[in-house]
């Protein structure tokens, strides 16, 4: 016998119990967007790599060491599973032109991939929600982004999520602060770990994100980029807490928060909470007015945020939320060759007027058949046997409440289930 094939490490299948509760929680999520009015999108998977290395920058994390990226066989492309989606969201705004006639507010929902270690809440496939707003550069819309956020934590009832935020600046604030950066951690070398010493020449910014304890107090000496802000930089970043206090939202300004893609400038933000672990972001986002025209478009700002799926729903389900399972209303018990045939006849017409409908598949006795009905949640078994075939019947049961077994006709099966049913739910 062969050896049963395993699925790749990081890269998750979601079974029945747990896909009920990812569809619970999109569902909830299409409503919030709705109500922010961002419409939704869907981008391929796979993208030309050159567009994560011109969006993301060469000397990320992401680009240098976790990317899925190949050549395509046939015409040797360079081809990559996407990372991440907001390159993939600008540019297909841009191969469409949709900012033609004016801002739009945009929403995806989709895989990752990343090679990264596995450990929990952190995937080689993974899965986020994207919210993406171009052509928007006042900072109301980044309060908003900010505070959707929150009132989706409500909506979920989720608790001990807390909100971080900091200013980039644009591109000239940042390279006045690289210089005074680099010379400050170029005196402290030996300190920095092997991560960091990488770093240093290439993207010192990142440094300041390092997760290693031992650096902590090395990191929070650092000169401060806020320091660096000119006027227009820091009347936006005032702007967006402005908004925030006005909305009783309370934030930390945390002056490490850097993020780890190269296109963001102005406001960042992440929704952080310690119930996960390490894994702590459920959420993070920002400015990023540079990107459009990055990727060739006419230059235009933009702001986002995406929500790892994954670590939301850990927490969720840490905090004592269950999935709701589907409803059945009537389970399809039949026996007997003319029975099988009435008995499809009778599931397709309950179907037709609404109601969930199983229908007994794979033959057994009408006692193995009830213990499938009562196993799959029914309210009602709708029994069938050769007798109630030829004379055009169905025998209804109640399974959930007490109630008289009753044999009816066809024509008034609906009724006779639709009474039993909302009989007991009025109750």
């Amino acid at each position: 016998m062969s050896q049963i094939l395993q699925a790749i490490r990081g890269m998750n299948d979601i079974l029945p119990d747990e896909a009920e509760l990812w569809e619970q929680f999109e569902e909830l999520v299409r409503d919030w967007l709705r109500g922010y009015g961002y419409r939704p999108m869907r981008m391929p998977i796979v993208e030309p790599t050159q567009l994560f290395t011109r969006a993301i920058g060469e000397v990320t994390d992401i680009v240098e060491k976790e990317m899925y990226s190949f050549e395509d066989r046939l015409n040797g492309e360079k081809l990559t599973l996407r990372p991440e989606g907001t390159a993939s969201c600008v540019r297909a705004v841009l191969q469409s032109n949709l900012l033609y006639d004016g801002p739009r507010k945009l929403w995806y929902m989709g895989p990752m991939f990343r090679h990264e270690r596995p450990q929990k809440g952190r995937y080689r496939q993974f899965h986020q929600v994207g919210v993406e707003a171009l052509g928007y550069a006042g900072p109301d819309v980044d309060a908003e982004q900010i505070l959707m956020g929150a009132r989706l934590w409500d909506d979920l009832g989720l608790t001990g999520i807390e909100l971080e935020i900091n200013s980039l600046g644009q591109a000239e604030e940042r390279a006045r602060h690289r210089i005074d950066l680099m010379a400050y951690l170029e005196k402290h070398r030996s300190q920095l770990d092997a991560d960091s010493q990488r770093r240093l020449q290439t993207n010192p910014l990142r440094i300041l994100d390092t997760k290693n304890p031992v650096m902590k107090e090395l990191v929070e000496a650092a000169p401060k980029l806020i320091d660096y802000l000119g006027e227009a930089s820091l009347k936006h970043f005032e702007g967006v807490q402005a908004w925030l206090k006005d909305a009783g939202r309370p934030y930390r300004i945390n002056p490490r928060l850097v993020r780890g893609l190269d296109y963001y400038n102005l406001t960042v933000f992440e929704w952080v909470t310690d119930q996960l672990g390490a894994q702590g972001t459920v959420c993070a986002g920002g400015r990023y007015d540079g990107l459009i025209e990055q990727l060739g478009g006419k230059p235009a700002p933009a702001c986002g945020f995406a929500m790892g799926i994954e670590r939301l729903l850990a927490l969720w389900t840490e905090q004592g939320n269950s999935v709701e399972k589907p409803a059945t209303d009537v389970y399809v018990a039949h026996q007997g060759e003319q029975a099988a045939r009435h008995a499809f006849k009778v599931a397709e017409r309950l179907r037709d007027v609404g109601f969930t409908v199983q229908l007994h598949c794979g033959g057994g006795s009408f006692k193995s058949q009830m213990k499938r009905a009562d196993a799959s949640g029914a309210i009602i078994a709708a029994i069938i046997g050769d007798d109630e075939a030829q004379a055009n019947e169905v025998t209804v049961k109640p399974l959930r409440e007490a109630g008289e077994q009753q044999r009816v006709g066809l024509d008034v099966l609906a009724e006779t289930i639709g009474e039993c049913i909302f009989g007991q739910e009025s109750e």
